[in-house]
């Protein structure tokens, strides 16, 4: 198999590269490494630094020293990974969210449309908790509303996977788009005080990257297009029943991120019956193995 990855310097991405790869299959990756680290980049992918909010990228006819044919040339599947995540920070910036996550997801259906690839498309599970709360939530809905739309009209193949509270080998552990698993684990490396959002009884189901990815790969060996598929654990902790899992815990208290849902609980009936899919990773367990 011949895949696509957009965003596969990032973090999910980086974990699927690596699958990819170890499962022998040949992989590119488009990435503009805005939130992706070189460092992550398989010296067996083909990279190409690409930012897909920019019109011109295919409208060029050429990616660096390549002629669109002959990248798309073979590639039987992409995985459209590449946004700007994370709530809080979306409300500074939705102009360059919206870029991103709207306008670059329609540059890429309409290279698959070109191309007749079929596409699964990275949700967020952060729909149900609405999605006129926040930009990044609202970017990612108009996403999967586009990927609907060119299904429609144009019989595009595409199906959609919401992630659930992703965590896992090569999450981000500086910077604003850390996630509460990065930062709880930085603090108590560092011996520090964990800061809790809220009053940190706000659930959510926190799934393990490699259960993730697993989930995706199963959809392209499917090979049934159409479908959303919810991947999540299908267990929740409170953030402070997190906290309790880290040894002698101190913490305080801090400001809520507005705009989030208040809990998140995976219903993932579809994704276990259609394909024959169950994560195996628990959060507790994999929280003893880091310390």
């Amino acid at each position: 198999m011949r895949a696509l990855v957009t965003g596969g310097a990032g973090f999910v991405g980086t974990n699927l590269v690596n699958r990819l790869i170890k499962d022998n299959h040949e992989v590119i990756i488009f990435d503009n490494l805005s939130t992706g680290s070189q460092y992550n980049v398989n010296k067996e992918a083909k990279f190409f630094k690409v930012d897909i909010s920019d019109n011109n990228v295919f409208d060029d006819k050429r990616i660096r020293d390549y002629s669109i044919e002959d990248v798309m040339n073979g590639v039987d599947v992409i995985f459209h990974l590449a946004a700007l995540p994370r709530i809080g920070p979306s409300f500074k910036n939705p102009k360059e969210v919206c870029d991103v996550n709207v306008n670059g997801t329609q540059n890429i259906l309409e290279c698959a449309r070109k191309y007749e690839i079929p596409v699964i498309y990275a949700g967020s599970s952060s729909f149900w908790g609405g999605v006129y709360k926040n930009p990044y939530t609202f970017s990612k809905w108009q996403g999967e509303e586009l990927c609907k739309m060119y299904e429609m009209i144009y019989g595009l193949n595409v199906t959609i996977c919401r992630f659930y509270n992703v965590y896992g080998d090569f999450m981000p552990t500086e910077g604003s788009y850390r996630t509460v698993i990065p930062i709880f684990l930085e603090q108590y490396k560092n011996n520090e005080i964990f800061t809790i959002t809220g009053d940190g009884k706000q659930r959510r189901d926190f799934t393990h990257v490699d259960d993730i990815i697993e989930a995706m790969i199963r959809v392209v060996k499917l090979n049934k297009w159409g479908s959303t598929f919810e991947l999540g654990r299908g267990k929740n902790y409170s953030i402070k029943e997190v906290v309790s899992m880290f040894p002698s815990p101190a913490w305080t208290h801090i400001d809520p991120i507005p705009g989030e849902a208040r809990d998140t609980l995976c219903k993932s009936e579809l994704a276990r019956k259609k394909l024959k899919w169950k994560p195996t990773i628990n959060l507790e367990d994999w929280i003893k193995e880091q310390l």
